[in-house]
């Protein structure tokens, strides 16, 4: 199997390290923003609106979090393929990833031709 060499992967890992630490402090800032996070509405007594706002900010946060745990999970398995000697190498077909993918989507652990597949 080809591997790319420590001098390659050294940049793609600090990138996607760096990036992680980005998306979880944004994780973080949308939980604070979370309206459910506030535990004096409990003891509010307010109007139906204020609790339609509240559930819609709710689930606008909860989509956002949502989103930013998937890329998450994608870039930790990622650096764990560094780790491990396999990146850039498709865990499903086990061929190169075409460097051009792998420029665009550091994080990408398929191939373009098994993403097709799984996104059918």
């Amino acid at each position: 199997m080809i591997r790319y060499p420590e001098e390659v992967l050294r940049p793609v890992k600090q990138y996607l390290s760096s990036r992680l630490f980005g998306l979880e402090k944004r994780k973080k800032q949308f939980s604070s923003e979370d309206p459910f996070a506030d535990v004096s509405r409990l003891n509010d007594n307010a109007a139906i609106d204020a609790d339609a706002a509240e559930r819609v900010g709710h689930m606008r946060v909860s989509a956002v979090k949502q989103t930013l745990d998937r890329s998450m999970i994608q870039i930790r398995k990622a650096l764990t393929q560094i780790k491990i000697g396999r990146y850039g190498v498709c865990e499903s077909c086990g061929k190169m990833i075409d460097t051009d993918r792998l420029m665009i989507m550091p994080e990408t652990t398929w191939c373009v031709d098994c993403e097709k597949k799984r996104e059918k």
